[in-house]
């Protein structure tokens, strides 16, 4: 059958389908107060679809659009397999309780929020991934955090804070290499330039956390009581030994010997589980349950018990189902041509540097709230943007920071993103009902956040925004990259 001319959709009939899902889905989160993202965005899926049929493309057409994003996407899924494996695995291990315990008896409440942000960048940038640092150690920090009486919210904006800021300046971060790819610039020179945004938002947040801990957070009402009973109970339920680091150093000797993520995550679980046979007793047959099914126990001691009854690959499935279907919906909307118009439209507004760095990152942004995927998210503004910046005489760098800041940064402040998905199933953020107070994880991820403003400060000042430089100028002319073409009032002709 021949292939129908798609006719590109106009700016309102783009948004139908973005904005009935998202009224859906509002009323979903909001209204019935049920945070199950699942239902709002499959309709929204079927939206989209019906409405590349009216404008011309065939199922087949939208079919292959929507499975080429998942297949783009299916290693962040490997990742969320492999990370419940290691959750399940090292709590039976003693690695998660060994640093429970080491936390608790080595931070202080004051300044625990700050220590957890700087621990969590750090394994992100060793690991490359921050849904690793988060699933880790993060979960840990969740752990420490309620020992503390430290409200579950704060501690998951520290550790967000961390884990995704550490991900963003990892040359082993897929989204770090993936920035700079489609907007035509190297990884480390790219690097380099988010520092100028990455350093003062770390510093910002910082500051934050501190006087939060000394200032804000009641820490002297801290129960050293409640905090003897949980270590009592790791004691009492597992072998407490520096001996049980190993499987997390080994991941990190691994990633810092440059091994791609995936790999070295799953040596943490083979490790992870020797350790578990070896020093906690468990049988094979239980450790294979406890990297499927997760890890369970019964302490007595509530807080215990709800930090460490959770893992394995199945607790991810909420995870990886929500995943699969924003990455469809996000495919239906890029086949449609839906993106397109909508990035169109706020690009023909940008006439100037500011306007058009302000308008990627918030195209980033935008592309993360309504596709929930931080792939996309980087990919789409970069191939379609890079053709501006060329024209303006601006590097790219400034664009890929831009990206990285509205996507990368922006994906776990969305709930129903990938990002944000993960964040809260692995934090055990529990989000329903009356527990939806949890979703203030999202604006007290303070360093996620102010990076994309600061980056907009420097667009309008001029500050940390390089133009182009001959080797880039010579680099676009000799792979024939195109640029784009201005009106006569300095605005950029749209395609």
């Amino acid at each position: 059958m021949e292939k129908k001319e798609l006719v590109t959709p106009g700016l309102a009939v783009a948004l139908t389908p973005v904005v009935l899902t998202l009224l859906i889905l509002g009323t979903q989160i909001f209204y019935f107060g049920v945070f199950e993202p699942h239902i709002p965005l499959v309709i929204g899926l079927a939206l989209t679809s019906l409405l590349g049929v009216y404008l011309g493309l065939t199922w087949e057409d939208i079919r292959e659009g929507i499975f080429h994003v998942i297949h783009v996407a299916l290693p962040s899924v490997s990742v969320l397999i492999t990370v419940g494996m290691i959750i399940g695995v090292w709590i039976a291990s003693g690695t998660v309780p060994t640093i429970i315990y080491y936390g608790l008896n080595a931070l202080s409440p004051q300044i625990f929020l700050a220590a957890g942000m700087v621990i969590c960048a750090v394994v992100s940038v060793s690991l490359g991934t921050s849904w690793g640092s988060v699933g880790t150690v993060g979960l840990a920090l969740m752990g420490i955090g309620e020992g503390f009486d430290i409200p579950m919210y704060w501690t998951a904006g520290a550790v967000v804070s961390g884990a995704f800021f550490g991900d963003k300046v990892s040359p082993l971060s897929d989204t770090t290499n993936l920035a700079p790819a489609v907007t035509g610039t190297d990884v480390f020179s790219h690097i380099k330039n988010m520092m100028a945004t990455t350093i003062p938002a770390m510093v910002i947040a910082l500051v934050i956390y501190i006087a939060v801990g000394f200032f804000v957070i009641d820490t002297q009402s801290v129960s050293f009581a409640k905090i003897s009973g949980i270590t009592t109970a790791l004691e009492n339920n597992f072998y407490i030994s520096p001996w049980a680091l190993v499987p997390a150093l080994v991941v990190m000797a691994l990633a810092l010997k440059k091994c791609p993520p995936l790999p070295s995550l799953f040596a943490g679980v083979v490790v992870g589980s020797a350790m578990a046979m070896v020093t906690q007793g468990q049988s094979l047959q239980s450790v294979f349950d406890f990297a499927n099914n997760g890890y369970a126990i019964e302490t007595g001691i509530a807080e215990i018990d709800s930090l460490l009854n959770r893992g394995g690959i199945q607790s991810m499935m909420w995870t990886i189902s929500l995943v699969l279907i924003a990455l469809g919906f996000g495919g239906a909307l890029e086949t449609t041509g839906c993106l397109r118009s909508i990035i169109n439209a706020i690009k023909s507004k940008a006439t100037t540097f500011a306007g058009t760095q302000t308008a990627a990152v918030g195209t980033a942004f935008a592309t993360n709230l309504v596709a929930g995927d931080p792939y996309l998210s980087v990919a789409l503004p970069g191939r379609m943007y890079s053709p501006v910046y060329r024209g303006m005489g601006y590097s790219t760098l400034n664009l890929s920071r831009g990206i990285e800041e509205g996507g990368t940064l922006m994906s776990p402040l969305i709930p129903w993103n990938a990002g944000g998905a993960f964040v809260i199933s692995a934090l055990g953020l529990g989000v329903s009902g009356d527990n939806l107070q949890n979703l203030l994880y999202i604006p007290l991820a303070f360093a996620c956040w102010t990076a994309p403003l600061i980056g907009i400060f420097y667009a309008f000042t001029g500050l940390y925004s390089p133009k182009a430089s001959d080797e880039e100028r010579a680099r676009w002319k000799e792979s024939g990259e195109t640029i784009a073409k201005f009106n006569k009032d300095g605005s950029p002709k749209i395609d």
